[in-house]
């Protein structure tokens, strides 16, 4: 394995578990803060937006100075707004820090493409979801930390021990080298700037955020569903966060060596099993095997950027996983609020409308996901 996808992976494997030890648990603690479903729909909105803000700048600046710097900036920004979280006594300060940390959703780009780089023999799909796999690792531990922690000391507990492990994780992503900047070809057998936001590369980000705004709409509140309509308790609620992350590794190292684009339907199939499993299920066991299956999400993202990066050349490769990861934030923005408005009329309602979301998102990823020679294995 190169060296810099080994300190890459370490960094990963310590972010996911300070990650793991609080972000899951968000609406819980927004709960405990004193914000109504609708509330928390809505502060989640506002994550989303931060999110999807600086994607393009980034893809942009990658093509200018580089992916190390952005990747260094994001660590520190994630590690400074989880301080800011954890020393924050009132929800609007807490809800700061929160939106905040939602900017360093940037990194998902410049990692993708430093990533994609620097996979040797590998196929796109297999790197990807590779160095996801290496992150879940760490985000296994962390809801079992997290939710310990927050047994003996409140969910606030959680925020000062994961501030310490990102610090780390932080001086591990300084260790990886620089790459040479990719310019855009000048020479007559250039293609034609931003060639590739054609028709087409726009049906496909179409699919991209259909599909994420339907697998991820019953995810924000489905923790204070078991909390608050199924009495599951906080410690058990990080078991079952940490099942999700597991589940991540298990999928992202099976159907990542699988076909990207059948791969992805699959996904999303797995996810809808996970809605089902939740709202129709009655115990810890059908809720740790949703759980488990929830981890398809998240390789639904490696996957789909792994057919984004078949659909563009090399030097077209930054922006183009900056524009995949605004349309799955966008799609992330609009998906909380109206999952607090359903839940606040019937906690299930979430759950029946994602289950239709999914089946029309398979039908549309189905017959017009964008197909190319160089089909991405």
């Amino acid at each position: 394995m190169n060296r810099n996808l080994i300190f890459l992976s370490i960094a990963l494997v310590t972010w996911g578990v300070g990650e793991g030890m609080f972000f899951l648990f968000q609406p819980l603690y927004l709960q405990e803060l004193g914000a109504s479903p609708i509330q928390i729909g809505a502060i989640l909105g506002m994550v989303g937006i931060a999110m999807s803000a600086a994607h393009l700048p980034a893809g942009y600046l990658s093509n200018r100075i580089g992916r190390r710097p952005l990747l260094v900036t994001a660590w520190m920004i994630g590690t400074a707004a989880i301080w800011v979280m954890a020393l924050a006594n009132t929800l609007p300060a807490y809800v700061a820090g929160s939106v905040f940390y939602g900017l360093t959703a940037f990194v998902a780009g410049p990692l993708n493409g430093y990533t994609t780089a620097v996979r040797g023999k590998m196929s796109v799909g297999q790197a990807l979801t590779l160095v996801s796999a290496f992150y879940n690792m760490g985000a296994i531990l962390g809801p079992l930390l997290g939710g310990w922690i927050a047994g003996l000391m409140g969910l606030r507990g959680s925020f000062f021990f994961a501030g310490g492990i990102t610090i780390l994780s932080t001086l591990v992503i300084t260790q990886i080298r620089a790459q040479p900047v990719e310019k855009t070809l000048p020479t007559v057998d250039a293609r034609p700037p931003r060639r590739w936001l054609t028709p087409r590369y726009a049906l496909f980000l179409g699919i991209v955020g259909l599909a994420v705004f339907v697998m991820y709409l019953p995810q924000p509140l489905t923790v204070n569903f078991l909390q608050n309509e199924q009495q599951v308790n906080i410690r058990w609620i990080g078991v079952l966060i940490a099942a999700r992350s597991l589940g991540v590794v298990l999928l992202n190292l099976t159907l990542g060596r699988k076909n990207a684009r059948y791969a992805y339907l699959v996904t999303q199939a797995v996810v809808g099993l996970f809605v089902l499993l939740i709202w129709r299920g009655s115990g810890m066991l059908y809720y740790l095997a949703g759980y488990l299956l929830l981890g398809a999400y998240q390789t639904s993202r490696s996957l789909a950027a792994a057919q984004g990066r078949a659909l563009v050349e090399d030097h077209e490769m930054n922006i183009a996983y900056g524009l995949i990861e605004t349309v799955s934030a966008l799609a992330m923005i609009l998906a909380p609020p109206l999952a607090g408005m359903l839940y606040a009329q019937n906690p299930t309602w979430v759950y029946t409308a994602s289950l239709a979301g999914i089946g029309l998102s398979l039908l549309v990823s189905a017959f017009f996901m964008p197909l190319k020679a160089k089909e991405v294995l």
